[in-house]
């Protein structure tokens, strides 16, 4: 790590400790010698750990945090993610996912600090026919998209030194993601009905807290894709989990995978059909590039074979 890089220049806060990408951040924050500011909803960690508690739903919570803590960089990892009850609880989606991005980074701009933010493809209507770059015109067709896209703008109007990268697909070894819920279910039945309509790069959560403090460290600042190469839909991805699966004794066999249209699988918010992003400036601009999305999958595979059982 450069002497030059933010991570040196003071604290870290890492907002959502306890999530997913929360959970890898922590890794590659100690892979550099770093033990960040943690926080989290209720003040716990998933390994029993202590963190602060900060409740990104009351007004000035996270402002007061970051004064309080005074980091050089904050990464804020923490969002409303429950997409389909988003749009019931619209007011509740808006404050977590656009209010309280605003005044980090109202707060951040006050003492010099950096932001690092994380957004999403739903931001796009998903009717592109080629890889979405950075300057498309968003287009979000639920609640969780358009708060996602209203934070962005927030933190950039503050004026706040911050980089923004727009994740799609998710997912690791421990949380509640697509992969694990495959693997629950594959072995509970001999035949489930997954999504084929919908196309994105399924993402492992380690390899994004890699890049994106690669890209911090670089100098990357804006908005930015963060995304594996290929693509693959809801369906060859179960499948792909399941072959994985078995050919390492995960699961004692693969159930069989009906592929069928979203119309066969309403939910109460819409979900993109092509969710495809663009990754070229974030490597044309920090060097920094993920690889094709089933070397992801291999790895991500390898860590649940490693756990105990």
């Amino acid at each position: 790590m450069s002497p030059s890089s933010p991570l040196t220049k003071g604290p870290v806060l890492l907002v959502g400790a306890d999530g997913q990408l929360g959970t890898e951040l922590r890794k590659a924050l100690a892979a550099r010698g770093i033990a960040p500011v943690m926080s989290s909803l209720h003040g716990t960690l998933p390994d029993g750990g202590a963190a602060l508690a900060c409740d990104l739903s009351a007004p000035g919570a996270l402002a007061a945090l970051v004064r309080e803590v005074a980091p050089a960089v904050v990464l804020n990892a923490a969002a409303y993610t429950a997409v389909d009850r988003a749009e019931s609880e619209v007011d509740l989606a808006r404050r977590i996912n656009s209010t309280a991005v605003g005044e980090l980074g109202e707060a951040a701009k006050a003492i010099g600090a950096t932001v690092v933010h994380y957004s999403t493809d739903y931001v796009f209507a998903g009717d592109g026919a080629r890889p979405y770059r950075e300057d498309d015109a968003p287009g979000p067709m639920s609640v969780y998209g358009r708060t996602k896209l209203e934070g962005e703008q927030a933190l950039a109007a503050s004026g706040a030194d911050a980089v923004t990268f727009r994740l799609a697909w998710v997912y690791a070894a421990h949380s509640a993601n697509f992969l694990r819920t495959m693997l629950r279910v594959g072995a509970e039945r001999d035949s489930l009905r997954v999504v084929a309509d919908q196309i994105g790069a399924p993402t492992p959560a380690h390899w994004i807290a890699e890049a994106s403090l690669k890209a911090l460290e670089a100098g990357a600042r804006g908005l930015y894709h963060l995304a594996p190469q290929g693509q693959t839909s809801w369906h060859a991805y179960a499948e792909a989990i399941f072959a994985g699966a078995v050919s390492r004794g995960l699961l004692a066999k693969a159930p069989s995978v009906e592929a069928i249209p979203s119309s066969a699988y309403p939910t109460p918010a819409a979900r993109p059909a092509w969710s495809v992003l663009d990754s070229g400036k974030l490597k044309r601009n920090a060097l920094v590039q993920l690889p094709d999305w089933r070397q992801g999958l291999d790895e991500v595979l390898d860590q649940l074979t490693a756990l105990p059982r």
